[in-house]
């Protein structure tokens, strides 16, 4: 079944150093060089890409259609060490239609959302036939001038003071002045955007092309009303362990808000049932007691207004579970019931709180598990260049006492 999953990222060189251009090998099982720091990513051995395509808005150079050329050029526009390189969008796919179908809603949303307003769009398609498709999005951070060449992220803009003079800074020796963004990319409103974006757009294919009336929806269960708590990210290493029966804390912990979102449910049906009997009940009745409403399940008829052997059993089974549902939570009065639903929701909200740092820290993990390919591959080189440069100082050493004989 379709389900909604949208993450922004940022590629930083202040994010461990990272990669524009290994982030693009990576994702498209490519390699490149890197013009930065004449490193080589080669990522050639990677499955499960099934399309990768680069979409570039109007003033952007023809010769960015080569993914080697267009982050390259990234990566040379860029100077501070810790430069904001591209923005990463990582959808899931709806299982509900066909590859060149979902390809198809891909190109449409990107187009609508991000080329057109001037970011080019590196976009790589996963399916491992896993029923997991997905799709990564990898976008430029810097808008394009007429000429065809970077623009600046961000001017600078002098403080005026009252009568319109530029106001000095004695300390910094300057007048004072504040950065100004070129473009709205980077407001908190444009992830929101974005994401019911994909929700619109998505739903439009999947009516247009599946025949359902199966939706996503971009805003979580609480926006929605829904009293549930959603579960947390496996991850590729944790869904690996779980398909081969190792449990993993992840799976655990979806595995605990499940039951939990189980019992949620059975209480509220509980309480649904009891709210629509006392609404069929005279004004001018008193408010049934809990064993009143026990006795009403067990004398409940079939719909014929008749009673029968199997209707018997499928009242005394509910009865029985309602019973214990109210001796196990000690609840012996309507009040009781009302304060045990609030007290339940409350520990689905702590629990959702608690869940938060966990997802933060595993998300941490993920990165450096990605990154540990990056070590193996290059721990060789590392120690030849080490042997190298000590024999480069030894050399260099030897020179100086040459030239000093």
């Amino acid at each position: 079944m379709a389900i909604y999953h949208l993450s922004i990222k940022i590629i930083s060189r202040g994010k461990g150093g990272r990669s524009s251009v290994a982030a693009a090998a990576y994702r498209t099982a490519a390699i490149i060089n890197s013009e930065y720091n004449g490193v080589t990513h080669d990522y050639t051995r990677k499955g499960g890409v099934v399309h990768t395509e680069i979409l570039l808005p109007e003033y952007a150079p023809r010769e960015y259609t080569d993914r080697a050329v267009l982050w390259n050029a990234v990566e040379m526009s860029e100077r501070n060490n810790n430069a904001q390189l591209a923005r990463e969008i990582e959808l899931a796919l709806p299982v509900e239609l066909a590859r060149e179908q979902n390809i198809s809603l891909v190109l449409a949303y990107v187009i609508q959302q991000f080329v057109s307003v001037g970011m080019c769009a590196d976009i790589c398609i996963h399916d491992k036939n896993d029923g997991k498709p997905h799709a990564h999005i990898m976008l430029t951070m810097r808008p394009f001038n007429k000429e065809k060449t970077w623009g600046d992220k961000q001017k600078k803009e002098y403080i005026l003071d009252r009568n319109g003079e530029k106001i000095y800074d004695k300390k910094k020796r300057s007048y004072k002045c504040k950065s100004i963004p070129t473009t709205n990319w980077n407001e908190q409103t444009k992830a929101e955007e974005w994401r019911q974006g994909w929700a619109d757009t998505a739903n439009r294919y999947l009516v247009m092309h599946s025949g359902t009336h199966i939706k996503i929806d971009h805003r979580s269960y609480k926006r929605q009303g829904i009293d549930q708590i959603p579960t947390i990210h496996l991850g590729v290493a944790a869904h690996q362990m779980e398909k081969r029966g190792i449990r993993t804390e992840r799976g655990n912990i979806n595995r605990e808000i499940e039951v939990n979102n189980r019992n949620l449910r059975q209480l509220k049906a509980r309480i649904v049932k009891l709210q629509n009997w006392l609404k069929e009940e005279p004004a001018n009745t008193e408010p049934p007691t809990l064993a009143e409403m026990i006795q009403d399940i067990l004398s409940r008829k079939t719909q014929d207004g008749k009673s029968n052997r199997s209707q018997s059993l499928y009242n005394l089974k509910d009865a029985a579970n309602m019973l214990n549902f109210l001796t196990r939570n000690h609840i012996k009065d309507m009040a009781g019931l009302d304060k045990c639903f609030g007290d339940m929701i409350g520990r689905q909200q702590d629990i959702r709180e608690k869940l938060k740092p966990i997802d933060r820290r595993l998300k941490t993990l993920d990165e450096h598990i990605k990154h540990s390919g990056n070590y193996k591959a290059y721990r060789g080189k590392k120690a030849q260049y080490e042997k190298l440069y000590a024999q480069y100082e030894i050399l260099k050493k030897r020179k100086g006492i040459w030239c000093r004989a």
